[in-house]
């Protein structure tokens, strides 16, 4: 394959890799309890990271179909893989996903759910 433009070829990778990279970790969850359980959270996908880390979703902002999760993420639904289903009890209850967006070029191509905490549906 030629490169016809390394430079833009350069700006898409570099692109692509700050959409990779969402970890925000800022210490608001410092002192909570559960900090040690939300650490310790992995999927069959890695570990989840901290709660800074998730994005917590309301109960209209996910479901289960056909006997598998999806999320809903800026607009669109996207399908939870089984693999990153966290089995474990919930703790917290609230039901967090940990998303990593698709950004090349700025514009969302793809959601890749990395963790998902189903809550309580209550």
């Amino acid at each position: 394959m030629e490169v016809r433009n390394p430079l833009r070829a350069l700006a898409a990778l570099l692109a692509i890799g700050s959409s990779l990279a969402q970890a925000r970790d800022d210490g608001r969850y410092a002192n909570s309890p559960l900090k040690p359980w939300f650490e310790s959270l992995h999927s069959k996908s890695g570990p989840c990271c901290a709660d800074a880390d998730g994005m917590t979703l309301k109960n209209v902002d996910w479901d289960a179909k056909d006997g598998h999760y999806r999320v809903f993420i800026e607009g669109k639904w996207w399908d939870v893989p089984d693999n990153a289903v966290i089995r474990t009890p919930n703790l917290d209850g609230r039901t967090i996903v940990w998303p990593i967006y698709i950004r090349p070029f700025g514009a969302l191509l793809e959601v890749k759910i990395r963790c998902f905490l189903p809550g309580t549906m209550t």
